[in-house]
């Protein structure tokens, strides 16, 4: 049975003529009967009765009426969600970051106006250290990730940099460098510095132990943070000093102050990873948010 049948059908159903009925789908009236007569053989019922003025339905054809119509409305239902489909307007996607990254305004504005926009795509978020954000992208169970990238290229990744986040320094309220507009990165030699494991990320971490030896000190590791959104916690506590994102100080968290750095400082690299053989609708429209989000000012 095809849908042509079922469109055949109910002209003749509705109009009770097999003339008309022709004229109405388009076909003449010899070919329109035999594609009933076909509908019938295949059901195994008659559907319709001759009469003088034109035709009336049997007791089967009148219970086959009954479905119909629901038929076309699941396929015209069908026909719209797959539409959409194909706009990326239903669906699931799925958005990993690191715990520094959603300091960063670019982050919140982009799933934001995503989620204006397409509000029947399930969202789901998770939150997880730069290494297992990859893994969990190339093994399919993340389609876009929020990252600190190295400098070494993601195998395997659509890579979109994004614009870097300077980063400042943050020392307890009543340390030695507490009262000033700015430091240098000179000036932390000799201080404990708390910083997350290496593990948790290594691109920041790299790019900060760099910006002690470019100043002419090695680093001395104080307290290891579990992750990098409770270091300013441990540094109000009189742990150390350490080196955040300068979006972090947004937190403003007590006991603490977050003091821009003068001079070579290090910079914290951001960049939005997909998989490159990844061709969903729903992801190109995500990298599109996040395009536009990088673009304001």
């Amino acid at each position: 049975m095809e849908l042509r049948h079922l469109r055949y059908f109910l002209a003749v159903a509705e109009e009770l003529n097999f003339r008309r009925a022709a004229e109405r789908v388009g076909i003449a009236q010899p070919p329109l009967s035999s594609q009933i007569h076909d509908l019938e053989a295949e059901l195994g019922v008659r559907l319709f009765r001759r009469v003088p003025k034109g035709a009336e339905l049997t007791e089967a054809g009148a219970a086959f009426l009954a479905e119909v119509p629901s038929i076309f409305e699941r396929v015209d239902q069908a026909v719209r969600m797959a539409q959409r489909g194909g706009r990326g307007e239903v669906g699931h996607l799925r958005v990993g970051y690191t715990g520094s990254t959603s300091f960063n305004n670019l982050v919140p504005e982009a799933l934001r106006q995503f989620r204006r926009t397409y509000p029947e795509v399930e969202l789901t978020l998770e939150e997880l250290n730069s290494l297992q954000l990859l893994d969990r992208l190339t093994h399919q169970r993340l389609d876009a990730v929020f990252i600190r990238p190295g400098r070494e290229p993601v195998s395997g990744a659509a890579v979109l940099s994004l614009p870097p986040e300077s980063m400042m320094i943050v020392v307890p309220a009543e340390h030695r460098l507490a009262h000033l507009y700015a430091v240098e990165m000179k000036d932390l030699a000799g201080e404990p510095l708390i910083l997350f494991s290496r593990l948790l990320g290594p691109a920041l971490y790299d790019e900060i132990i760099a910006a002690c030896r470019r100043a002419g000190f090695e680093p001395i590791i104080g307290q290891v943070a579990p992750q990098i959104t409770s270091i300013a916690n441990l540094v109000a506590v009189e742990l150390g000093v350490s080196i955040v994102p300068a979006r972090m100080a947004n937190a403003a968290i007590p006991g603490v102050r977050f003091l821009p750095i003068k001079g070579d400082a290090p910079v914290a690299r951001l960049a939005l990873a997909t998989r490159s053989e990844d061709r969903s609708v729903i992801t190109a429209n995500f990298v599109r948010f996040v395009r536009r989000a990088a673009e304001k000012p």
